[in-house]
């Protein structure tokens, strides 16, 4: 007897340890500060949503509904992935892109899963459909009590195999014939960083590492798409010259089914005016 309540109780631990790691959403909050940055958006707050990966965060997503609400964005930000190519499962996403459109704009750019499962047609147009900005190597303006800031989106590489991530991600900046202004680039892939410092762009938000899907604590994370074992970017705010890129670690999981000491976050992201 003594025996089965050990082991009941070793099964209930390793549950909720389970459960709480990739279940339990927490918010983590950024200042991203630059000189450029035009006076009228000095404090405003962009909240970015990255890699669900049909992720389920209480009926209807109200979990993570309730995350973003309570930031009270003034922009909110999709970074890739909404869906998983292995279970497609669009309108587990849709729950949570329906209350998003009820808050504020809400921009969005594919990520390498909306390309592999083949049904990039069928995800923006519903995503459009009900509001949702679609970047695809594009760029719109953001304009604030006569000034303006530009927010930009380019698409995965996995569209084109024929060039390398590299020469895809020059290609893509260059169709989206980005003005000299401020710019705030929605891009799926951290590992581009230097690209994105190259071509001069003031702040990247980006996703697909999964905070390194599993992560050893005092080290980090274990493994990352398109970084491979112990990757160098997994989270948090990055500098070089005159860029920043915020990396969120994401929600969901693909390929390895858990998180392990990586809980899912929404990123909350304040402009400031140096």
């Amino acid at each position: 007897m003594k025996k089965l309540v050990v082991f009941l109780v070793l099964v209930f631990f390793v549950w909720g340890f389970v459960w709480v790691n990739n279940k339990w959403v927490v918010t983590t909050d950024y200042t991203v500060a630059s000189t450029e940055l035009p006076e009228a958006f000095d404090g405003k707050k962009i909240v970015q949503i990255s890699d669900l990966h049909n992720a389920e965060f209480g009926k209807g997503q109200s979990s993570l509904i309730e995350k973003v609400e309570a930031e009270k964005p003034d922009a909110i930000f999709v970074t890739g992935d909404l869906i998983d190519s292995d279970r497609y499962d669009l309108e587990v996403s849709l729950d949570l892109v329906d209350a998003l459109v009820e808050m504020t704009e809400v921009y969005f750019v594919i990520g390498n899963h909306e390309v592999s499962v083949n049904k990039l047609e069928e995800i923006t147009a519903a995503l459009e459909e009900r509001g949702v900005i679609v970047l695809m190597n594009d760029a719109m303006q953001w304009e604030l009590e006569g000034e303006s800031i530009q927010i930009a989106g380019i698409n995965d590489p996995l569209m084109d195999v024929n060039l390398t991530e590299e020469e895809f991600t020059r290609e893509a900046l260059d169709e989206a014939d980005l003005k000299d202004e401020f710019t705030l680039l929605l891009a799926h892939r951290p590992e581009m960083f230097t690209t994105y410092v190259d071509e001069g762009i003031d702040v990247v938000f980006s996703g697909h590492a999964h905070g390194g899907q599993l992560r050893i604590p005092g080290l980090g994370g274990l493994i990352a798409p398109g970084q491979g074992w112990f990757p160098t970017m997994t989270e948090g705010v990055f500098e070089e010259g005159e860029t920043q890129l915020v990396l969120s670690r994401g929600l969901g999981n693909s390929g390895f089914p858990l998180r392990i000491f990586n809980l899912p976050e929404i990123v909350s992201v304040t402009l400031e005016k140096e």
